[in-house]
This record gives C-alpha cells, sequence and structure tokens, in this order.
C-alpha cells in the first residue's frame, strides 16, 4: 500500500465495485482536503451514489483503497467502520429518514445521544441546528406531522450536530423546492466553512455544484475529468507496485 497525501483527509484509490455483477465503479482514484467541499456529478446510474458509500465505510471495494486520514478504511472490520460512520462521519440521504416515535429535536439530537452526550446537551444543540435550518417552531412535532421539506431540513440537522469530520451528502436537496433548497444548501455550506467540515456531495443539480470547491464528474462508473496531481501520483505509484 501507499500512504496517501498529508493534506487529503479522504483518499482513495482506484476504486472499483460491482451490484450483482454489474460495474458500478471502474477504477476510481480522488482526493479530498480538510475543510473541502466536494461536488461528485454525472448522470443518474453514473456510480456517485456506490462512490460516497466506498468512500463512507458503507461498502468495501472489490478492488482499490479508502484512507481516512491515516487509517485505511478498506481494510478494518465491519464494528470498527460502523463506529467510524457514528463517530466521525454524516451522511444525508435524498430522502430523510427519521424514527417516527420521535419529535423533529430528539431525532436531531440523536447521534449526540448515541455517543452518550448529556440530554440537555443533546436538545441544545439539536435546537441550535434546527433554528439554523428554520425548522425549529416544529421541534416538538413528530416526523408524520411534517411536510417533506421539513423532515428533509430535519435529517440535515442530524448530520451537523456532530460536526462530523466529513459529511457525505447524496443528493440532500433532493425533495425540496427551489427556495428550500437554496436555504438548506447555505445553511450546510456555511456550517462546513465555519466548522471545517469536509463535505463530499453528489449532485445532479448543476447550481448546487456550483457551490462546491471543486468538481469530480463520473460517467458509467468511470472519473471523466483530469485528477489533481496528489491522485494522478497515487495513481502512478500503484501501477509501478504491481
Amino acid at each position: 500500500m501507499v500512504a496517501p497525501p498529508d493534506n487529503d483527509v479522504l483518499w482513495a484509490r482506484s476504486l472499483t465495485y460491482s451490484h450483482s455483477g454489474s460495474p458500478a465503479l471502474d477504477d476510481v482514484s480522488l482526493g479530498v482536503r480538510e475543510g473541502e467541499i466536494l461536488a461528485v456529478t454525472g448522470p443518474r446510474g453514473s456510480g456517485k451514489t456506490t462512490l460516497l458509500r466506498c468512500l463512507s465505510g458503507q461498502l468495501v471495494p472489490r478492488r482499490g483503497e479508502v484512507w481516512f486520514n491515516s487509517t485505511p478504511v478498506h481494510t478494518m472490520s465491519a464494528l470498527l467502520r460502523e463506529r467510524l460512520r457514528r463517530d466521525r462521519f454524516s451522511w444525508i440521504a435524498p430522502e430523510p429518514s427519521l424514527v417516527p416515535e420521535l419529535s423533529a429535536w430528539e431525532n436531531a439530537a440523536l447521534p449526540l445521544l448515541m455517543r452518550g452526550a448529556s440530554h440537555r446537551a443533546a436538545k441544545t444543540a439539536a435546537m441550535e441546528w434546527l433554528e439554523r435550518l428554520d425548522i425549529g417552531a416544529y421541534a416538538r412535532k413528530r416526523p408524520g406531522a411534517l411536510l417533506q421539506s421539513q423532515r428533509q431540513r430535519i435529517a440535515v440537522a442530524r448530520a451537523l450536530v456532530t460536526e462530523p469530520s466529513v459529511l457525505f451528502a447524496d443528493e440532500p436537496t433532493a425533495p425540496l423546492h427551489r427556495a428550500d433548497r437554496a436555504q438548506v444548501l447555505r445553511t450546510l455550506t456555511t456550517a462546513a466553512r465555519s466548522h471545517r467540515i469536509t463535505v463530499v456531495l453528489a449532485t445532479l443539480d448543476a447550481e448546487v455544484a456550483l457551490l462546491a470547491d471543486r468538481t469530480v464528474t463520473l460517467l458509467d462508473g468511470r472519473r471523466v475529468n483530469a485528477p489533481r496531481p496528489s491522485e494522478a501520483e497515487g495513481r502512478a505509484a500503484c501501477s509501478l507496485s504491481v
């Protein structure tokens, strides 16, 4: 194995993955710096979600490496990868997945409560993010009483409440109307920059991608734009080591 560049908090080399024999990723390499917002673009079925799931440790690539800081995620056990996702990563899905029996603030506070934070501290942090996302007035309501756009804001608050090292956002504004989408994205990008949160954002929306520091494009599971020099060097080192 070749160690990742020092300035990349997240680094992947030659990722290859298949779903039931159908190629989803084919030799994809990339690096993401601390605090950077990286947009992953491409048409539906291009491999965006699979890439995010490999980078976050939800999937183990058939071939290739994924590093978080100096830790090889691809060689971790399932338990260690689960802990990594709980303690250092966050995830926003296209559709909000909330616990129906819990209120909005309880859903937003859930990651902190699972880490052992006090009830008061978790509620305070959750309420802060709900207010920033203009959903604080509904903090005591359960998901079933809210609109889909409101539920998605709660899911975003839940992802930000832990101030993760890396936030993976898979089409996070897909269910939102244009005005809601703009407000949520402003909050998300402002939070990322103020808290030095690294964001890997999969999107079909060109306007969303413009908010990122850099864009990577996938087509049929392959990266179609040129990698950074550090990524190209990693790929060359892999070839030399074979």
